[in-house]
Order: C-alpha cells, then structure tokens, then sequence
C-alpha cells in the first residue's frame, strides 16, 4: 500500500467544479478516492467531471446541489451513498465572496445570503454527512473527515468585507465543537483558513486589493493551486488522524504579516 493510497475511500466536495475546490479534488481522484462534487453550475459540473475522470483512478460524480437549501443537501447525501455506499471525507467547500458592502452599508439580504452559503451551507452539509458517518460508527466502522473552507479574513480585517470574515470565522468555531462533539465517534473536524488565490471569487476583487496582499505576503506570492493536491490528500488519509479541532493558515504567512 503506497503511504497516501485513497483507494475505495470516498470524498465529497462543495463546490468541487472549480477553483480551491477542483484543486483539491485532483488530489483526491489521483490517490484512487471516489469522488463527489456537490455543486449548482451545471455547465462547470460536467466540465470537472470530464477533467477529473481524465487524470485519476477514483470514480467521480458530479451532483447538482446549493448548499444553502437543506432539502438539496439531503438529496445529494443520497445520491452520493447511492452511487458509493459511504462517505469517508467531506470537505466543506462552496462559498461566496460576500455583498462587499462597508459597515455602514450592510444590508439584511446581503448578510443573510452570505450566512446561508458560507455559514449555514457548511453546518447543514456536516448535518447529513455526519448522521451517516455516525451511523456506521455504531456498527463497527468508526471514523471520518470533516474540512472546512475558511479564510484567513477570519482572523484578520479587510476593509468592506465583514459579511464574509464574519461567515469564515463562523466555520471556525463550527470546527471546534464539531470536532469535541464527534471525537467519540473517531470524527476529526478541521478548517483551513486559506489566503489568496487565484479564483473566480478573488477575480472580481479590485486589481489594487490584489497588490496590497501581494505586498503583505511574507512569500510574496498567491497560492500555488497544485499544493491543494497533497493538501486534501493528507487530511483525508488516516496520516492525520490526529488532528483535529485546528484552523490551519495556508496563506503564505499572510496571517502573521
């Protein structure tokens, strides 16, 4: 057995079809993990799944799914278990980038639409998948993998974004009583607060946003989306077990600049 052999183990994740998520999915297909992406674009959907089937020995599916409805989450769940029989990791992608509004300016809708997506989505999305990896425990087959997406804006400020570091360092907290509550059941919980990339979502940021960070980076670059492979393989192998209850930066040293 090679050190990190995924094989017959299954990962979903949020918004897989694009971005940290897709990143993170090659990994998985690569060390042999079956692989489902929950995600709402169709067009993206079926373009990952052609990708992701190209370049690993992992079955992948792709399910339509908005993570801030609760009934779609349930659907997914099962059509995920329909097609696998179980769920070993999740990685609680999907987000958005947040109404861009300064404080002054919040709005009700704009607060609550990121909430639902960046907050809510993660803790309906464990909902399901640890009722299943619950389940299992009791009958002999204890353990499982829960990752959120996270952000370094949860620990630290940026100008007209407090909609989404509020949401971020919401999933962080979500980590640490996940990951007390569910110890019995072998169920590690992790977040990983993710600098600057290069993604659909930082794209629309302002050039000027871009340079700031740039120059705050002890590194002085943006995320390397190759990292994220070995990144998602590790949590999602039994070599971290046991970690578990951790925000972990992935920023380049942003967080501490």
């Amino acid at each position: 057995m090679e050190l990190f052999d995924l094989s017959g183990r299954v990962a979903v994740i949020t918004g897989g079809n694009g971005g940290l998520g897709l990143g993170m999915a090659r990994g998985l297909v690569k060390a042999g993990a079956n692989v489902a992406i929950w995600a709402r674009n169709a067009d993206k959907n079926a373009k990952a799944l052609l990708e992701l089937k190209s370049i690993g020995n992992g079955e992948v599916k792709a399910i339509s799914c908005d993570v801030s409805q609760d009934a779609q989450i349930e659907d997914a769940m099962g059509a995920t278990l329909g097609a696998f029989g179980r769920v070993d990791a999740c990685f609680a992608n999907a987000g958005i980038s947040g109404a861009g509004t300064a404080i002054p300016d919040i709005t009700e809708e704009g607060w609550d639409h990121t909430m639902a997506v960046n907050a809510r989505g993660p803790a309906l999305t464990y909902k399901h998948v640890t009722r299943h990896m619950i389940e299992r425990a009791k009958n002999g087959d204890a353990g499982g993998k829960l990752i959120v997406t996270s952000s370094a804006q949860a620990i630290m400020g940026v100008n007209r974004s407090t909609d989404y570091a509020a949401s971020k360092a919401a999933v962080t907290a979500l980590t640490r009583g996940a990951a007390f509550e569910l110890a019995r059941h072998q169920i590690t919980a992790n977040a990983l607060l993710f600098g600057f990339y290069e993604t659909e979502i930082t794209a629309k940021a302002d050039p000027r946003f871009a340079e700031w960070i740039e120059r705050r980076i002890p590194l002085r670059r943006f995320g390397d989306h190759a990292g994220l492979e070995g990144l998602a393989v590790f949590l999602a192998s039994p070599h971290s077990d046991y970690i578990t209850g951790q925000s972990l930066p992935v920023d380049g040293g942003l967080s501490i600049s």
